[in-house]
This record gives C-alpha cells, structure tokens and sequence, in this order.
C-alpha cells in the first residue's frame, strides 16, 4: 500500500464529514513533513506529534472557511510507488493557475513548486493540492 495516499485518502474523507481532528499512524517523517507544508501554504491549521516511538501518530487539525467549506479542495497524488515521476525545475508549473501548489521531493528536502523553481532545483514530484 501507499502511506502517502492513504493519508491523503484519510484527510480529504475526513473533510467531507467535516471533522475538526484527525488522527493518523504510524508516523512517518515523509508524511509530518508534507503536513507541515499544508500547514505552512494554510491548507490545514496544524499537524502535531502524539505519543512515544512505537505508537506515535500524528493529529490533524482541518481547517475550514467561513462559509463551512473546506479549505483544501483537493489533493493528487502524482508520483505513485508503482510508477515515480521525475520533473526539472523548468517544467514545473503553476497549479489551478497558482491558486494551488505542488509538492516536490527533492535533494534539499520537501518543498513546494515555487520554492523549487526559485532553487533551480528538480526531484520527485510527490503530489498537487489546490
């Protein structure tokens, strides 16, 4: 199975059920790190880690609009375990017309499209969130 999906899977479920708390482990550096990008590009309104080494788990804090809907629409995954996809920095692009971003897996850690493209730096293109 894919972890990163999974996660993915759990916050877009939880959100359409308007949860305020999720709860998801194991815990895994990859996926706090990827959190504390939504979190940082406001997407969610914070990720946390709970617990000691064998059972720690991360808890989620989804954030909303004033209106109730959801402030993250959705959330593609790209590169998959099965078939992982590589980008230079000259081919990435805006998402939803920069409304969105991109996250980017690369030799400097995780970043986002933006980032990447100012670094002049390529890698694995995890996932786009708009």
């Amino acid at each position: 199975m894919d972890p990163i999906a999974d996660m993915f899977s759990t916050i877009m479920n939880s959100q359409v059920v308007a949860k305020k708390q999720v709860s998801l482990s194991p815990f895994s550096n990859l996926k706090f790190q990827i959190l504390e990008i939504l979190k940082k590009e406001g997407f969610i309104l914070d990720a946390k880690k709970k617990g000691k080494d064998p059972k720690k788990k991360i808890l989620i804090d989804l954030k909303y609009n004033e209106d109730g809907s959801s402030a993250l629409s959705s959330i593609k995954r790209v590169s998959k375990p099965g078939r992982r996809v590589y980008v230079q920095y000259a081919e990435l692009k805006p998402v939803r017309s920069g409304y969105g971003i991109s996250i980017i897996s690369t030799s400097k850690g995780l970043m986002t499209n933006k980032e990447a493209h100012k670094q002049k730096i390529g890698g694995e293109f995890i996932a786009k969130v708009w």
